[in-house]
Formats: C-alpha cells, structure tokens, sequence
C-alpha cells in the first residue's frame, strides 16, 4: 500500500522521530516573497523563516519562480509543504511549512506583483545563481543582456506580462510599492555573489536610471540591500532521497530536500533585520560580513580544495574518507590553524577556533558523500582565491609557506596524472593543463616552470620569488610518493 501523499491533512500520519510545523500556517502572513525557490533556497532560508514562524506569524514565504513551473507543480498539491533531510549520522526529517504560495512569473504576474506591492512584505530574498543578476565582468549590470534589453523595453504596465530578469521584478514591484506610498521593502541576496548587497544595488540602481531617475534616486537612497554569507552542503535531489524520505516520515512527498546539519547564514546588521529575532534562530547578524566571507573562502574552501587534490593522489574518493586518513586529516587540521586561521588577522564577532572545529566535524560527517572529484574542478578559477592570496600574504609577512604550497603542488600533480591517464580536465583552461600536463616529465624544477604560464595560480611576481618556488619545488617533489609525501609537512 502507498504511503499518503505528504498534506497538511496527513501531517498526523507522520513517523514518530519527524519534526513538524506547530504553529497554524493559516494564521500567517506574508513577510517573504523569494525568487528562485530551489534546493538551497528550501533547506536554508525556508528553514529560518519556518522556524522563527512558530514565534513570529509575520514571515511566510510567497516562491516566485520567473519560468520553471517544476516546483509549483510538485509542491502545490502538498500546499507548499515538504521535507527537510539532515545528513547526519542518523538522518533526521523536518517537515517545512514556512511555504504558502508557488507562483512562476510567466504565468501568475499579476499575484506575484500583488505580493511584492503587499503591505506585509518585508523582504525580497534571492537565490538565482551570479548569472540571475545579469552582471558584466566588471560586476555592474549587463544593458546588453538579453532579458535586461527586454525589460527596458517591454515594461510590465505596458504588456501586462512579467519581467524576464530578476532585476526587472524587483525594480517594478518597488515602483509599484512607491506608487501605492508603502515603504520600499529589504532586497536580500543569498547567493555567493562578492559583496552581494552593493552589487545588487548598484544592478537596480542603474536599471532604474535607464528610465526613471527618479526611481533610481529613490532605491539608492531608500532600498536596504544587506550583504550576506550563505553556507550549507545541499546535494541535488533524486528517487534515492524521495525513498529514504519515505521511510523516515511515511509520508509521499514529491520533492524532498537534504542537506548537512551544518547551516549558516550571516547577514549585514542593519536595522531592517531587528524587525524580527532572526539571532533567535541562529541567523547571526553582523556589522562586518566580509570576515566571515573570508572564513568561508579560506579556511572551508581552501581546505576543501587541499583535501580534494592531496586525497585524489592518495586514492580517495570523497571528503569523508580523505578525512578518514589519518595522516592527511592532521595536515589539514594543522593547515587551519596554523596558516589558515591566522590569515583572517582580527576577526571581530567570528571565533576562528570555533569554527575550524565546525568545519573539520563538517568534513567527518559520513551523511555526506562530497566527492573529490567535483571539488576538484576548475582549480584554476578557485586556487587564486583560496590558497594563493593566502601564500602571498604569508610570504609577505614572513611566516611559513611549507604547508601552503601544498595544495598547489597536489594541484600541479594531479593535472599531470589526469593529463597523462587521458582523462578529461574540468577546468575553463582545459586545454592548456592539459598541454601542460603532458609535457611534464617527473623533474619537479622543469615541471614547476611549465605551470608558471597560469599566472592566475601563480602570479609573476609571486612566481619570481626564490623562496617560493624552492618550497613549491621542494613539495611537489614530494608529491611523486604521495602517501609519504605531507609527513614532513607535519611539523611547522
């Protein structure tokens, strides 16, 4: 026999162990509209806003899809309801009611624009990706974009359809909102987007300008766009989860979530977030998210690239069974603390400690299958912002960089080994790893020099210092035995 379809109706049918909604989600309001409900919209804010709902009727979430009618179609039989899987040891499961409305642009523009110019919205919060913000290499809004041309040019009140791009929502329900003499609401990027706030506010801003400046001058004066930092592992769903869904809670449901115990969202300390006591459900507001951007960017990011190439030479698959060497486990412990963590300098409001610990139990949990592999990707991209600037400041400042080379070294081995093995290189510079690779021949000062030519890893002037590339050539030579090669690395 089926189990029933996950509904506020069958929610009493629930296995016992599955936490759910308490609070009468009738009785709620709509504080939120989100665009882009994904998987990490689902399992991360959904999950504050559905938590701070059983004190604070205030913050219902109203989805806005601008053109997939996938989660709508899933979850509206379900009246917006689904569950939450932690990957812990023991999976728990969380029904999340936080939810109420599925609306998709292209189909439901008028009540998604009622909902933007409703009196209870208070925030417009995103998760569309960095391409959803239509952005040029410089970080300024893209006029040429084709669904930005389209909106300047075919304005919502002169089609009655929808705006194509995320920017042209969001400036329209803010006129709208300006019209109607309601106050503008909060504009909240989620997505790792560099400085996210001022880049999104500089993109409405100079949309705005195009044809309205008035409109411009008023979201630049009057719009609170919060700078935030994002971070939970939330792997993609498929029929293994909708199963193991199903035997924890007993209930069908047609797009459950999961993700790491672990979640954390920090947000610029601004008065528009006292409206409500996010801090009570583990939102931490800060006066400056950049520290904790560089946390994330150094001591989980760089830590997962160095784990994700020493671990692949090693012969392991994902984060968790790297994690189990023990060898290789106590490098990168040492890495966080000694090299890491002290290249944050002051970090005001962050215990650097605390979270080096946070993210180590992170790396352990056996919930999760992180493999190596896909972190390994695009190293080119990642290593400048992870390891090298990190290696620049320490030689700069004359502490060691024995331990920081590592992973640059493990990089370089590892291109040559895919190179050689035939086996593709995910990388934007692909082609030329490759070339790279497979002209290397073993000799760690000839095989160091060929890699000089990717100068986002290894800057020119970086690459000029003696000490520098002696260390790199120093573990690189290592790496040609790489179960024995990070012991000496051990000790600072």
């Amino acid at each position: 026999m089926s189990p029933p379809r996950l509904t506020e109706a069958s929610l009493h049918s629930a296995r016992s162990g599955t936490i759910l909604p308490t609070y009468d989600r009738s009785a709620t309001r709509f504080g939120i509209v989100h665009i882009g409900p994904g998987a990490f919209h689902r399992a991360h804010q959904a999950f504050y806003a559905d938590t701070l709902l059983h004190s604070d009727k205030r913050w219902a979430i109203s989805a806005l899809s601008l053109k997939s009618t996938g989660l709508r179609d899933s979850l509206a039989p379900q009246q917006g309801l689904y569950t939450l899987i932690e990957l812990g040891a023991a999976p728990r499961a969380r029904a999340i009611g936080a939810i109420r409305e599925l609306l998709v642009g292209s189909t439901d523009a008028d009540a998604a624009f009622a909902r933007l110019s409703g009196r209870d919205t208070r925030l417009v919060t995103l998760t569309v990706t960095e391409k959803g913000y239509c952005l040029d290499p410089r970080n300024e809004l893209d006029l040429a974009n084709a669904d930005i041309a389209h909106d300047l040019k075919n304005p919502p009140s002169s089609t009655g359809q929808g705006p194509r791009s995320t920017i042209g929502w969001i400036v329209e329900g803010l006129k709208r909102r300006r019209a109607a003499g309601l106050p503008p609401f909060a504009v909240v990027s989620c997505d790792n987007l560099a400085d996210n706030g001022a880049v999104l506010k500089r993109a409405l801003v100079a949309f705005a300008r195009q044809s309205d400046a008035d409109l411009a001058h008023y979201i630049e004066n009057e719009v609170v766009c919060p700078r935030t930092m994002v971070d939970s592992i939330t792997p993609a769903t498929d029929d293994d989860l909708r199963e193991r869904s199903r035997k924890i809670t007993g209930l069908d449901d047609a797009w459950p979530i999961q993700r790491e115990p672990f979640t954390q969202w920090v947000v610029e300390d601004l008065p528009v977030m006292r409206d409500a006591d996010w801090v009570s459900v583990g939102v931490t507001l800060a006066k400056d998210v950049s520290v904790y951007d560089r946390a994330k960017l150094r001591i989980l990011n760089g830590s997962h690239s160095t784990l994700a190439y020493l671990g692949s030479l090693r012969g392991h698959e994902s984060v968790a069974d790297a994690m189990r060497d023990e060898q290789l486990a106590q490098f990168v412990e040492l890495l966080m603390t000694e090299d890491l963590g002290p290249s944050l300098g002051a970090s005001p409001g962050l215990d650097v400690q605390h979270y080096i610990s946070a993210v180590l139990a992170r790396f352990r949990n056996p919930g999760i299958r992180h493999l190596l592999s896909q972190i390994a990707w695009d190293g080119s991209k990642k290593l400048p912002v992870r390891i090298t600037a990190t290696l620049t400041e320490a030689l700069r400042a004359g502490r060691p960089i024995h331990r920081l080379v590592m992973p640059i070294a493990a990089w370089m081995r590892f291109v040559v080994r895919q190179a050689k093995a035939n086996v593709a290189i995910v990388d934007p510079d692909a082609k030329r790893l490759t070339d790279i690779g497979n002209a290397c021949t073993g000799d760690a000062r000839a095989d160091v020099a060929r890699f000089a030519v990717c100068e986002s890893v290894l800057p020119p002037e970086l690459f000029a210092d003696e000490k520098f590339r002696r260390e790199l050539e120093t573990a690189y030579g290592r790496l040609a035995t790489p179960h024995s090669a990070i012991t000496p690395e051990l000790s600072s």
